[in-house]
């Protein structure tokens, strides 16, 4: 059974209220904006993410990050997995991601994570992009039981359940 319904759309295009930024799934041409907003903020995602998922390595390359937005395209496509680059109004700038994914662990229906960029942390996108986050994923995604990973529950415990079968 696949952890998504049949008949699900993904979400194209999600605006967050009260900013001039909005969310949309990330491709492979977003290379050249993804690969200064991660490297940029390396050391924090690395803090964040890095334990669980062993990402951004600290000698990633422009090539490899590329290959990693292909697979993240290839997965969104076929409802594997999804990643929502935060852009700017012009999509000029990723501002961070969101990542929504099935269960890896014990006791959810979908695994929700989300960053922004170093500049924008404790400022009035991030707590934008904070609140949006939960309401969006109960309105518009079909989870019953969404876990917010370093949200409602921390890394090191999530990392220490049971691996979903």
């Amino acid at each position: 059974m696949s952890w998504l319904p049949d008949d699900f759309v993904h979400p194209v295009y999600v605006p967050v209220p009260n900013t001039a930024v909005h969310l949309r799934p990330i491709r492979e041409a977003d290379t050249a904006l993804d690969y200064p907003a991660v490297m940029g903020s390396r050391e924090r995602l690395w803090e964040i993410f890095g334990p669980a998922w062993g990402w951004p390595q600290e000698t990633m390359t422009y090539e490899e990050d590329r290959i990693d937005l292909l697979r993240h395209e290839k997965e969104i496509a076929a409802h594997q997995s999804f990643n929502y680059a935060l852009l700017n109004e012009e999509e000029t700038a990723i501002l961070g991601c969101v990542y929504i994914d099935p269960p890896e662990r014990t006791g959810s229906d979908g695994e929700v994570s989300w960053w922004v960029v170093d500049d924008l942390v404790g400022g009035e996108v991030e707590r934008a992009l904070d609140a949006l986050v939960p309401q969006w994923i109960a309105t518009d995604w079909p989870f019953q039981q969404p876990r917010y990973l370093g949200r409602d529950i921390t890394w090191q415990d999530w990392l220490a359940l049971p691996r979903a079968s």
